[in-house]
């Protein structure tokens, strides 16, 4: 089933709904899920090609509805590339939404930050990305649109809002630099340095890739990280996914006021009835 079969699929299964933007939610985030407003609920498992994944924390359910007061379809839930070491793990969902008619895609996720001032608990606006995973997925696509620009990938329209958002609703918003480790493991301690020499202010292991399949079908894209540690060797404490999903969980609050502030300040979209 191509894109824009699935996006007639899932039309049918939440009429009247026209969302123009796509937000992914990363490791502990998806409490936002349930902020959706007459919302349609499809799990990954009936829509074909979408992915299964299996790290807890993530729901696997795509979500269809408003989120204050604009059209939106939330993935709740990402596969990643260190769970069957393919890149284009969200490469389905994201053509689909984008044939569904959504312009712009939001990615959140967890992330270890390389800056002691910017510790567990503050969210961070992405502005660029290294990938240092060493793959890509749009390896083996073949056409000339493989060939994508990734100056101003994260779109600065959107950063601009996403600044003024979190200004109008009280959050400390950082910013910074977004490194791409394949994972599973953590980073060493040399890792960490040299990402920090490199220009790094955050490391994780997901969104590069949804970045690159998002441009790649015309999406616009802004993205934030939760902090919920900093890297490996910067405390002398061992890193775990346990402490990345307590700790997403504590700045949930925060990071969900941000993210209804940002969504409130998209453009306008004229709801379509059907």
């Amino acid at each position: 089933m191509d894109a824009r079969e699935l996006a007639g699929l899932i039309r049918d299964w939440a009429p009247g709904h026209a969302p123009k933007t796509g937000i992914v939610l990363g490791s502990g985030l998806g409490s936002l899920a349930d902020e959706i407003e007459d919302a349609a609920h499809l799990s990954y498992l009936d829509l074909p090609g979408f992915p299964r994944s299996g790290v807890s924390g993530h729901a696997g359910e795509l979500v269809i509805g408003r989120l204050a007061d604009r059209e939106v379809a939330v993935l709740s839930g990402r596969a990643h590339f260190y769970e069957r070491g393919n890149p284009r793990e969200m490469a389905v969902p994201i053509a689909a939404l984008a044939a569904l008619g959504a312009e712009r895609l939001i990615l959140t996720n967890a992330a270890g930050s390389l800056r002691p001032e910017v510790g567990p608990g503050t969210p961070m606006l992405i502005t660029d990305h290294i990938a240092w995973s060493g793959t890509n997925p749009l390896i083996g696509v073949e056409d000339d649109g493989r060939f994508v620009s990734m100056v101003d990938a994260y779109d600065p329209g959107l950063a601009d809002l996403a600044r003024a958002a979190a200004r109008s609703a009280g959050v400390d918003l950082a910013e910074g630099v977004y490194m791409w480790f394949s994972g599973p493991s953590f980073e060493t301690p040399a890792e960490i340095r040299a990402a920090r020499l490199l220009g790094a202010d955050a490391v994780g292991m997901s969104t590069v890739p949804e970045v690159i399949l998002a441009r790649h079908v015309g999406l616009e894209v802004a993205a934030f990280s939760m902090i919920t540690n900093l890297g490996a060797g910067m405390t002398g404490a061992a890193l775990s996914h346990e402490e990345t999903k307590r700790e997403a969980a504590k700045g949930a609050e925060r990071f969900r006021t941000l993210l209804r502030a940002f969504v409130a300040a998209l453009p306008a979209e004229r709801r379509e009835t059907r």
